[in-house]
């Protein structure tokens, strides 16, 4: 929620959309709860105009982020979409499917979280992108620029993680 509010500020964004993946593909589904009941739990935490939930994924069949990507971009012709992540993943990108063409399909923006800046900015899609992330003051023209271009977006860092979210929600006491 607060990197959302912080999209929505600093990017000078009109919404943000929580798309509510049916299954990760690089998580057991052992290790999470259905669909419908993240996209309910999802639904009850956001308290905000400008933030959406949404299970898109789901209805438009897409299973990989650079295969919805381009299915939104098809289906929302004239939206200006700009992915929003957090360090740890731009940590793990490399490990997504077809990852080089998410860059290339929409402007993305980074932000700081805790113990992933060296190792997401030090990782291998931040030294192949090098000439394409623009400064932080660059920040609120980032959705009308060309991809690839990205922006590392230092902020507030928030200790809570998904895994200890889903924790707490399971009523489990150990930790990741």
């Amino acid at each position: 929620m607060h990197l959302s509010v912080e999209a929505l500020r600093r990017l000078g964004l009109d919404e943000v959309w929580w798309l509510v993946a049916p299954q990760n593909p690089l998580k057991s589904t052992g290790d999470m709860a259905s669909a419908a009941s993240r996209l309910t739990h999802a639904r009850g935490l956001v308290r905000h105009p400008h933030i959406r939930v949404l299970d898109l994924e789901g209805r438009l069949g897409t299973r990989f982020t650079s295969d919805t990507l381009r299915a939104l971009k098809l289906r929302f012709r004239r939206t200006k979409f700009v992915w929003l992540m957090g360090a740890d993943n731009l940590s793990q990108i490399r490990h997504w499917r077809r990852w080089p063409e998410i860059f290339g399909t929409v402007p993305i923006a980074v932000f700081a979280r805790p113990t992933y800046c060296r190792s997401a900015l030090a990782a291998l899609p931040a030294h192949r992108f090098v000439r394409r992330r623009l400064p932080a003051t660059a920040a609120r023209r980032l959705a009308d620029l060309k991809p690839p271009a990205w922006i590392f977006l230092w902020s507030m860092l928030d200790p809570h993680s998904a895994t200890q979210i889903r924790q707490h929600v399971r009523g489990d006491r150990h930790t990741a």
